[in-house]
């Protein structure tokens, strides 16, 4: 079993080889305060709502990742993003003409943030583009759609990453570290709640055809995700059950409340809450025969906090999207294996338990998965 100081080592090493940080480390901060003359991503963002102006603010602070096009369908948002990040005219499309990235030197990935029923078309129009591709999760709003998307994305032979912020978090990351050299002994129990009272019930998140679901398909998607790298193991069952307190907000289709429990090979079990009614609930709980974790706030902007059976964690926050893109930078032109996978093939994971999810609610029957 490795030490401490040999996993900090290791991916130290591979930090240091593509000039990234080690993010794992105390040392996160100081690769910004170092100049860097390595490659850089050039990047597109496509949807320039909310998450997509928290993903440009964030990427100004990057090294290695440069906002440098955008697509949209609204003119207006296009000259104001123009003027902010200096983007010239030439690198702006909207959704009818982004398939001429394809002859644009100046992009060389695109960041598809646009309501999760659009990523499947708009991601393999990039791939087609010969673009490469970083979505936001939900990946797809089944698994099917997201295998075509990976199948699209290898035939073009362009990366498809997706938005996995946590995956580069520091105290999520020394968690992990802890887990998987022994420190806190076999794993017994995960417990991922998540969840807020959503607002406006005409956004999109609201619409089934825009979002392929309701809470599961925004929130819900962290505690899943979450189960399966704080465990360490891939869950063999489920099952589920939904409340729903208010069907004329919340439409067929579109869930309030979901909870769900996971079997894993082995023998641990997790119990998980996803709600679109209920606030204050940000956490992740893992426990184990040595000790425990807990992450509260679990999966926030920031910054995260924890605390383990040896004490409080203490690894400092930078922004996660300038963390994500950083790394998916190295990811893409070095050729970087993250701790945690952030590729297609990890959402696909998440999307087969979504719909395995789903189908445990429709028929009150525990579902076996295999992922």
């Amino acid at each position: 079993m490795n030490s401490r100081r040999d996993f900090l080592q290791k991916i130290t090493a591979a930090a240091i080889a593509f000039h990234l940080p080690s993010y794992g480390s105390a040392s996160v901060g100081e690769f910004y305060k170092t100049s860097y003359d390595g490659p850089v991503l050039r990047v597109a963002i496509m949807g320039l709502g909310s998450y997509g102006t928290r993903v440009a603010e964030a990427m100004q602070a990057c090294k290695m990742a440069k906002l440098t096009g955008v697509i949209s369908g609204t003119p207006s948002k296009i000259k104001d993003w123009q003027s902010k990040y200096n983007i010239p005219d030439a690198n702006c499309y909207d959704y009818t003409n982004f398939d001429k990235i394809k002859d644009n030197p100046d992009i060389d990935a695109v960041y598809v943030i646009t309501p999760n029923a659009l990523h499947h078309d708009q991601v393999i129009r990039v791939a087609k583009a010969g673009k490469h591709v970083i979505c936001e999760k939900p990946m797809a709003i089944n698994a099917r759609e997201g295998q075509e998307m990976i199948d699209a994305c290898n035939k073009a032979k362009v990366k498809l990453l997706v938005g996995y912020r946590m995956h580069f978090e520091p105290k999520t990351l020394e968690i992990i570290r802890m887990r998987k050299e022994g420190e806190m002994g076999k794993v017994l129990f995960f417990q991922g709640l998540c969840g807020f009272r959503i607002g406006d019930p005409t956004q999109w998140r609201l619409n089934k055809q825009l979002a392929g679901g309701g809470s599961m398909m925004d929130i819900g998607i962290y505690a899943i995700n979450g189960s399966r790298y704080m465990v360490g193991e891939e869950p063999i069952w489920v099952t589920a059950q939904e409340t729903k307190t208010n069907p004329e907000k919340f439409k067929e289709g579109v869930d309030e409340t979901i909870q769900f429990q996971f079997g894993f090979p082995g023998g641990a079990v997790a119990s998980c809450l996803s709600t679109y009614n209920m606030s204050n609930l940000d956490r992740f709980f893992l426990d184990a025969e040595k000790g425990f974790a807990e992450l509260l706030p679990s999966t926030g902007y920031g910054p995260i906090r924890g605390k383990t059976h040896k004490g409080e964690l203490t690894q400092p926050h930078i922004t996660h999207q300038t963390v994500q893109m950083e790394e998916m930078s190295g990811i893409i032109l070095g050729g970087k294996q993250p701790i945690v996978p952030v590729d297609g093939e990890e959402a696909l994971k998440d999307l087969k338990i979504i719909d395995a999810i789903y189908l445990a609610v429709k028929t009150g029957k525990k579902v076996d998965l295999k992922l």
